[in-house]
């Protein structure tokens, strides 16, 4: 579960991302998808933009994320997202230097990773758990977790 959220004195928005989840005995993980969390949705692109002083750049599939099995894991996602006006963005999230474990010789999915990437070109990897002071043109980029793999592959 990766928890995200950014705010100001005039804006506060909250979101979770989602991730890989692990592979079984009898399939492949899913990707992209909230796991062990229900009744979570991530707000439309066009309402965001609308409501929030924010550019949603890129959204999508991670690939490759997902730990390799007889079944994989499946794949993450990697969320970029531009500021408009000053605020302070924070992450709480898991998997960032323990990958997700596979099982029954499955390998392990990719651990996360949040980075800010100032307007400058500087760039700043975030812990699990912290904050930034986000300026206008500064980007934080969410890579989410892979899940693990299930089962040796010869």
């Amino acid at each position: 579960m990766n928890n995200f959220t950014f705010g100001n004195d005039k804006y506060q928005y909250y979101e979770t991302i989602c991730g890989g989840a692990g592979a079984t005995a009898t399939c492949d993980g899913a990707s992209a998808v909230h796991t062990h969390m229900t009744n979570t949705r991530l707000t439309d692109p066009e309402v965001l933009e609308w409501r929030y002083p924010v550019i949603l750049e890129a959204f999508g599939i991670r690939l490759k994320s997902g730990g390799d099995g007889i079944n994989s894991g499946g794949d993450g996602v990697y969320r970029r997202i531009r500021f408009e006006d000053q605020m302070i963005a924070a992450i709480l999230s898991g998997s960032r230097k323990i990958p997700p474990f596979g099982l029954f010789g499955g390998k392990p999915g990719s651990v996360g990773k949040t980075t800010i990437i100032r307007k400058n070109g500087e760039r700043k990897t975030l812990h699990s758990t912290d904050h930034s002071i986000m300026n206008p043109g500064d980007i934080i980029l969410i890579e989410t977790p892979g899940g693990g793999g299930y089962g040796t592959t010869n």
